[in-house]
């Protein structure tokens, strides 16, 4: 007779992902040596070119390390590089030790040759641009406008900046930092540890591992929940590591051999409970979990814990859409929308941005989620936490006007 599941609490299925990605407990403290670790805790960290008050990276890391500065990502990376930049749903900064996992990436990639070679025109390019940056070292896109710039759709890429990302995403290129938000790519072999490039898994250990890795940083959760952690934006993509079928027979695989159970997660109100996977010791996890920190933060709209909007809804009870892409008017909040957590609930909404002409941290409207209030603690953590914003953003002086808290 099957055992029944395990049923996790809501409130500490919101606490067991706080936790998995490092949003409870005691916040990380140090300095740029925190940085590597903290990435690896959360798998991969997502690079977006928005700078609103900061970079969405830096705001990720911002928001779980207390003494985090923006210059501390571009001084580890200058040393010895402990992070390698690719895709995962997007382009994102990951664990130098998982870089061989992406040769199955970059071998896909390269099936798809000759849509690369249309967008890039004359494929003489390629050549050009390896032979420059083999003789020359690293190298931009602007290196190379004597051979053509923006041109035609598809961003308006150059043949150069288009040759560049076919070399980088089939691995003969790799991103060695960025001036400002502009990639400088090398020779992957002058960029990528060689011991790391000697190492060839196969197709099936990239599987395996892309779903122990995603179960370890989710704790709980369904096939398509670790099937889509390292995923490109469709599970069908040959670039995804992993497929919704995979998921469910290593599933099955996993609880045959006694390594995964069923549990239950119960919803926020609202919504229904549903079934996922974890491992044996979840009940134990559970028991011993940090209590969720009751200061108030505001998150990246790319923050890890917000990227699955089906279980941010599911388990939160947060319906978030980041309106960057919705005309104006048609937006019901506003174009860059910051997420608010206080304890281990998303209790709001700001839309605020480094105004660096007027040296200030404007806000523009802030919304409070039905049922709750800005009581007069709850606005002193948010004073708190926009302060903490400004010195992110670099910015003096905080802009809150009293007709920015709106209703509904």
């Amino acid at each position: 007779m099957n055992k029944t599941p395990f049923v996790i609490p809501n409130e500490k299925a919101r606490a067991l992902i706080l936790a998995k990605s490092g949003l409870a407990g005691v916040r990380q403290e140090g300095g740029a040596s925190a940085v590597a670790p903290l990435v690896k805790k959360l798998g991969y960290v997502q690079l977006d070119s928005i700078k609103i008050v900061e970079r969405a990276h830096h705001h990720i890391l911002y928001s779980r390390h207390t003494g985090y500065r923006p210059r501390h990502l571009d001084r580890m990376q200058a040393k010895a590089p402990a992070l390698f930049e690719h895709w995962t749903h997007d382009s994102s900064l990951i664990p130098m030790e998982f870089y061989p996992h992406w040769r199955h990436r970059f071998a896909a990639a390269r099936t798809r040759r000759a849509a690369w070679h249309e967008r890039i025109g004359d494929v003489r390019a390629i050549r050009t641009v390896r032979d420059h940056i083999e003789a020359n070292g690293p190298s931009l896109a602007r290196d190379f406008a004597h051979l053509g710039g923006r041109t035609g759709p598809w961003w308006g890429w150059g043949p150069a900046k288009a040759s560049l990302e076919w070399l980088w995403r089939t691995g003969e290129l790799a991103v060695v930092a960025r001036d400002g938000f502009e990639k400088i790519y090398d020779l992957t072999e002058r960029v990528i540890p060689g011991a790391l490039l000697g190492e060839k898994p196969s197709l099936g250990d990239t599987r395996e591992w892309a779903l122990t890795e995603a179960l370890d940083r989710l704790g709980a959760g369904t096939a398509r929940m670790l099937a889509e952690f390292w995923a490109t934006t469709s599970l069908k993509d040959s670039l995804a590591m992993a497929s919704l079928s995979g998921a469910h027979a290593w599933i099955e695989r996993e609880k045959k051999k006694g390594r995964l159970i069923d549990v239950v997660l119960e919803a926020a109100p609202g919504h229904r409970n549903f079934q996922g996977v974890a491992r044996p010791s979840i009940e134990d996890e559970i028991g011993h979990l940090p209590v969720p920190t009751s200061r108030l933060r505001v998150l990246s709209p790319f923050d890890p814990v917000l990227r699955d909007r089906v279980r941010l809804e599911r388990i939160f009870g947060f319906d978030y859409t980041i309106e960057i892409f919705v005309p104006a008017p048609k937006r019901k909040y506003g174009y860059y929308v910051f997420p608010l957590l206080e304890g281990s609930r998303l209790v709001g909404r700001i839309d605020m941005k480094a105004d660096r002409v007027k040296d200030a941290l404007a806000v523009k409207a802030l919304w409070i989620e039905k049922r709750l209030a800005l009581s007069k603690t709850r606005k002193g953590k948010l004073d708190r936490e926009l302060h903490r914003q400004a010195r992110l953003g670099a910015v003096r002086d905080i802009v809150f006007p009293a007709d920015a808290l709106k209703t509904g």
